[in-house]
């Protein structure tokens, strides 16, 4: 199965944090998962991917969300997997001790490449930037 990749920027608030769970769960049970064939086993899930390198100041809201998302990603079989973590946020993480329970990476990082389709992005990923938070 193809990664999800949730997009977080900008400042998060407390008040964002439904959003962004509401946004998860939808791409979860959206329409672009594939059809499994009668009589053949699912694929195994592929990643929750959520690129956190475009947050401002991160804060205990920030990882309100995170703790949130991991949770609905470990609910429907997934991992989530945070990208481009900042040592802030880093730090409080490990305070909180979800370093631990959520994936720390950068999958499609330099070290990693993906192939990239037409416009660039890797390919199958769904990605959604949630505006506002």
């Amino acid at each position: 199965m193809k990664p999800i990749v949730l997009v977080v920027a900008g400042h998060v608030t407390r008040d964002a944090v439904p959003a962004l769970c509401a946004e998860l769960e939808t791409l979860l049970s959206g329409p672009g998962a594939p059809p499994v064939p009668d009589g053949a086993p699912p694929a195994p899930p592929g990643p929750v991917e959520c690129d956190v390198g475009g947050v401002d100041r991160p804060g205990l809201a920030l990882v309100e969300a995170v703790a949130r998302l991991a949770l609905i990603a470990r609910r429907s079989g997934r991992q989530l997997v945070l990208r481009r973590v900042g040592p802030e946020l880093q730090g409080l993480l490990d305070l909180v001790g979800l370093a631990d329970v959520v994936g720390l990476g950068e999958p499609g990082g330099a070290g990693e490449p993906r192939e990239q389709g037409e416009a660039g992005k890797p390919e199958g990923v769904t990605e959604v930037r949630v505006p506002g938070a």
